[in-house]
């Protein structure tokens, strides 16, 4: 870095997945990252949320964070999804196209993807 605007230039391209993951929407998106969750993969499916949310333009509905350890590891990476005035969905064994789907259908269509949760028999 050799001026004061390109720190400048650096942070405003920063800001909205900065500010994604601090954001106080609606629903919320929580990848567990714990080293149980990292290992499987967690990290890209964390990016994933991120980037299709930004993409869909729901930053304003949708937040996505990071937890520590959700406590099921033989299901990983574990994603929660949160929403007002309803149940909580735990979506498990994710990957960056599953994290898509999610976003497609349910963060902006509002169906829950069963196949890829907890209470799917097919686990």
């Amino acid at each position: 870095m050799k001026s004061l605007a390109e720190l400048q230039a650096i942070r405003d391209k920063m800001k909205d997945k900065v500010v994604l993951r601090e954001g106080s929407g609606d629903m919320r998106v929580v990848v567990g990252m714990a080293t149980c969750g990292i290992a499987a993969g967690a990290r890209p499916v964390l990016n994933a949320f991120v980037e299709e949310v930004n993409k869909e333009g729901l930053d304003g509905k949708v937040t996505v964070s990071q937890t520590g350890c959700i406590g099921i590891c033989q299901f990983e990476p574990v994603v929660e999804v949160f929403e007002a005035g309803k149940d909580k969905v735990t979506y498990v064994k994710m990957n960056p196209e599953k994290a898509k789907e999610v976003v497609e259908k349910h963060l902006k269509g509002g169906n829950i993807v069963a196949e890829y949760t907890l209470k799917d028999e097919n686990l």
